[in-house]
């Protein structure tokens, strides 16, 4: 198939898994926040520290955070684009709030609290698109959607609490912008290529990401399996992971 034609079947992909998925969220009835969904297996107290594990854990956001934010702005060792250099950094600085969110999340577990830590993983999630779309797509369209995306990620959080507070809570919004990116980006790898020799930086966080959500499931038969520690608590660290191997190809990787 010629280049042109191919990435014109590739745009078509694209827009009809984007409309699929907007489509069946639309068509879902709208869902509240599961209240049991606060309950976590591991609460254990150390250092007068509730559900020490579960807050402690989100330490590894706070170290990938900097580290990329320190790799960006002090060595400048990052293959990225500088022109694009603010994607980048938003991308970093969301696992640092991540990391100051889930930890005020995990100490008192309720709604609100997780509003704080769902702000955060939105801006993560909607960077990451904008990093992907640029890289693959086209940088204008990365570019433009950026900021959109990131009120849009902020809106979804915001809108979910207040439904939640009026008794009619409603996550679709904010499950479009958590798992959006996920489904889009495997999608972009295989149809798009980018100026840089391999991909398989975004495969490492992708992978990341399902032992998170893995992790998460099965918080409970982890703990009672280990007894030492929860599948939320490795949620945290097996996210972080993902974020840590996407650094180190953002590090490692050459441009064509």
């Amino acid at each position: 198939m010629p280049a042109n034609k191919y990435k014109q079947f590739g745009y078509s992909i694209i827009a009809t898994i984007t409309i699929a998925i907007l489509t069946t969220i639309l068509l879902l009835d709208p869902i509240a926040q599961d209240p049991a969904y606060h309950q976590f297996k591991d609460s254990r107290i150390f250092l007068a520290i509730p559900n020490f594990l579960n807050v402690s854990s989100n330490l590894a956001f706070l170290f990938v955070g900097l580290l990329g934010i320190y790799k960006i702005l002090i060595t400048k060792s990052l293959k990225i684009n500088d022109d694009f250099k603010s994607a980048y950094l938003l991308l970093f600085t969301s696992l640092i709030l991540i990391s100051i969110g889930s930890s005020y999340y995990h100490l008192a577990p309720d709604n609100l609290s997780l509003a704080w830590d769902r702000l955060a993983m939105a801006i993560g999630f909607m960077s990451l698109l904008s990093i992907v779309i640029y890289e693959y797509i086209s940088p204008r369209a990365g570019k433009f959607i950026l900021l959109p995306a990131i009120l849009l990620g902020i809106s979804s959080v915001i809108y979910w609490i207040l439904t939640e507070e009026h008794g009619v809570g409603d996550l679709r919004a904010y499950i479009l912008v958590a798992f959006f990116p996920v489904l889009l980006t495997p999608a972009t790898l295989l149809l798009f290529r980018s100026n840089y020799n391999s991909y398989h930086g975004y495969i490492w966080l992708l992978l990341g990401y399902l032992l998170a959500k893995l992790s998460e499931h099965f918080d409970a038969q982890i703990f009672i399996a280990t007894g030492l520690i929860s599948g939320h608590s490795l949620k945290h660290l097996f996210a972080a992971l993902g974020f840590y191997l996407l650094l180190k190809y953002y590090e490692n990787r050459l441009q064509q």
